[in-house]
């Protein structure tokens, strides 16, 4: 596994553990550096194709992951991998789905689940996790 991301990065989220995951959208162009090690991509359909590792949770757009045990379970797989490696998480813009998930992955790291969302919009989009039910999706997240 390579080195983690710049914590400066656009997009680069510091956990309170000190992890970092990057959350990007999609429909942007890959920023400049290095690539990711590990993607988790966060859409309706299937996701572009990629030279590294990925993972698909079907979440379409506004909306909640289709299944949630296996989010939970990608989401689990996507914390433990930030240990050591430049991890991602995608959606289309970047905001709503990424923020969802990068919100989980507070709670997983030890931020209390009413204050994740805070976290995440103070840490890296001040509108990310955009809509009431994905709010309460992390508020209901718990490890």
């Amino acid at each position: 596994m390579s080195d983690t991301w710049e914590p400066a990065a656009a997009g680069v989220l510091r956990l309170p553990s000190g992890r970092l995951v990057r959350g990007r959208g999609l429909r942007r162009p890959l920023p400049p550096g290095p690539r990711p090690d590990f993607s988790l991509f966060l859409l309706g359909g299937r996701p572009p194709q990629v030279p590294w590792e990925s993972r698909w949770l079907r979440w379409p757009d506004f909306r909640l992951p289709a299944d949630r045990r296996e989010a939970r379970e990608l989401l689990e797989e996507t914390w433990s991998r930030t240990a050591g490696g430049r991890v991602e998480v995608a959606c289309g813009g970047g905001r709503g789905r990424t923020g969802t998930a990068l919100a989980c992955l507070a709670v997983i790291d030890g931020v209390p689940a009413a204050e994740a969302v805070a976290f995440v919009r103070r840490h890296y989009d001040p509108r990310a996790v955009e809509t009431p039910w994905q709010r309460r999706y992390v508020c209901r997240f718990t490890t």
